[in-house]
């Protein structure tokens, strides 16, 4: 992981970061109340909240979250950007470290952040702040690779043009590794479809917001900008393509 630089690798995309990225599906939430109980009242810890997108799902759901998130200009951001939620609140902490009380989350939100996490270090931790009727919520967005010319024609380009593409993708985990991660405390899954519909300088930011993308001045960044343009021109549909996911969720708790 540390060559990796989790904490400091999206630094100098925050503002890209947070234009483009996308949010995720009330549906989620729906699922986490019907199915697993999570009602408003459950304070939320939201662990590596970046920009802030994951703690606004549960803020308009009328919960409490405090953001843990280790990069300054990342936290700064969501500070900036939720400054009108009283309800919200962050701290200077990773998933090993989060800086918060024992037993005060009723639910650990975990986003995109989960796979730059070492597990047994996180695990610990979780157990530890994690209230005893409480739940552990990972979730990200898992980017389409197939189905459509332009889901295929953009995994090509950061293939051919991304520096640590392939290192980074590798990172996200099974179902079976989110299992064994939960062990017996282990309550479920479910995923959900997801989309952006975006113009060119909304996919051009979109991409910009992935650390793997060559910054100006890389060899790469150049080529790969050209390569964006012609693949959004052979592919938008009146001026937009369709950037789609599949939203995953895993819930359980630690027994």
């Amino acid at each position: 992981m540390s060559n990796l630089k989790s904490t400091e690798r999206f630094s100098d995309r925050v503002e890209d970061y947070v234009r483009y990225r996308p949010d995720y599906p009330t549906a989620l939430l729906d699922w986490l109340r019907d199915a697993h109980g999570v009602a408003a009242d459950w304070p939320v810890a939201d662990v590596g909240a970046g920009t802030g997108i994951s703690s606004k799902l549960f803020l308009d759901a009328g919960h409490r979250v405090m953001a843990v998130e280790p990069n300054a200009a990342m936290r700064t951001a969501a500070e900036r950007w939720l400054a009108d939620y009283d309800r919200f609140d962050t701290t200077d902490g990773t998933a090993a470290a989060t800086g918060l009380a024992d037993r005060s989350a009723g639910l650990i939100s975990v986003a995109q952040a989960f796979h730059w996490f070492e597990p047994e270090s996180t695990r610990t931790e979780f157990r530890r702040i994690l209230r005893a009727d409480g739940l552990v919520a990972i979730y990200w967005n898992s980017r389409r690779l197939t189905g459509i010319p332009f889901l295929e024609g953009y995994e090509k380009l950061l293939l051919e043009y991304g520096t640590d593409y392939v290192s980074v993708a590798e990172r996200y985990a099974d179902d079976a590794f989110m299992q064994r991660w939960f062990g017996q405390g282990y309550r479920g899954t479910a995923h959900f479809d997801h989309s952006q519909r975006l113009d060119f300088d909304e996919l051009r930011g979109r991409l910009m917001s992935s650390s793997y993308a060559p910054k100006p001045g890389h060899i790469n960044h150049e080529p790969m900008m050209a390569a964006l343009r012609v693949l959004f021109d052979a592919c938008a549909d009146e001026g937009r393509v369709s950037f789609d996911y599949d939203t995953r969720v895993y819930v359980g708790r630690f027994e």
